[in-house]
C-alpha cells in the first residue's frame, strides 16, 4: 500500500485542542484533512443500520450524535460495534483525499483523533504530531465545553490512550496547556520544525 510521505497525522486527546490547531494551520496556507467532519458524513449516510441497532437516535433521518454518544460511551461493546461499522468507511475516504493531496508534493495534515487508538488501520502515514495538554487540564475542558459533570468527562478522557503515552509515540508536540498565544508560538515552532527535517523552505 502506497505511504503517503507528505500527510502529516495531527491527533492528541478529546480536549487538547486539535481543532485550532488545525484552524491556525489552515491560516499558514495548509490543506487539513478532517476526520470528524468524514466520520459525521459517514455516520449520516449509515442512519438505516444505526436505527436498527440504536432505538430513537435517527429521528426525521437525522441521527442525533449527542444522544448516541451518551448511549456508546457508556457501553464498551456499543462503542466498539459502532466504530467497526464507520472506520473502515472513514479511513476509505481520508485515504481518497490524501492521495490527491499526496500528488502536489507538499505538507499536509490528517486530522484523526483516534489514530493510536486505531493505529493498525491508519498505516499509510510516517508522521504524527501529539496536540498536548494534561490529562487534568483535559478533563477540565470536557466538563466544561460538552457541559458533563467530572465523573462523565473522566470516562470519556479514559476510554482513549492516556495522553502521556501518545506524547511518547509522537515525532512532533504541540503543547496546548496554556492560551491560544502559547499555543500559536508552538505551532510556529512546529512548522519551522517540520520545514527544517525536510530540508524545505
Amino acid at each position: 500500500m502506497r505511504k503517503f510521505k507528505k500527510g502529516i497525522v495531527v491527533t492528541g486527546s478529546i480536549g487538547s485542542g486539535k481543532s485550532t490547531v488545525c484552524t491556525l494551520l489552515k491560516l499558514h496556507g495548509y490543506s487539513v484533512i478532517d476526520a470528524d467532519e468524514i466520520a459525521h458524513e459517514v455516520l449520516q449516510s449509515l442512519a438505516d443500520e444505526i436505527s436498527i441497532k440504536f432505538k430513537d437516535v435517527v429521528k426525521n433521518g437525522k441521527v442525533d450524535r449527542k444522544k448516541l454518544g451518551e448511549i456508546v460511551f457508556a457501553d464498551k461493546d456499543k462503542l466498539s460495534w459502532l466504530e467497526e461499522l464507520l472506520h473502515p468507511k472513514i479511513r476509505d475516504e481520508i485515504y481518497a483525499k490524501c492521495e490527491i493531496l499526496e500528488d502536489k508534493n507538499i505538507f499536509y495534515f490528517v486530522d484523526i483523533p483516534l489514530y493510536f487508538e486505531r493505529k493498525g488501520v491508519y498505516e499509510c502515514f510516517e508522521k504524527v504530531v501529539v496536540v498536548y495538554a494534561s490529562k487534568e487540564e483535559l478533563i477540565k475542558r470536557v466538563i466544561k465545553r460538552n457541559e458533563l459533570d467530572s465523573k462523565a468527562a473522566k470516562s470519556r478522557v479514559n476510554l482513549q490512550i492516556d495522553i502521556e503515552e501518545k506524547r511518547k509515540m509522537a515525532n512532533f508536540i504541540i503543547d496546548n496547556s496554556s492560551d491560544l498565544l502559547n499555543l500559536e508560538a508552538s505551532v510556529n515552532k512546529f512548522l519551522n520544525d517540520l520545514k527544517g527535517k525536510a530540508n524545505v523552505g
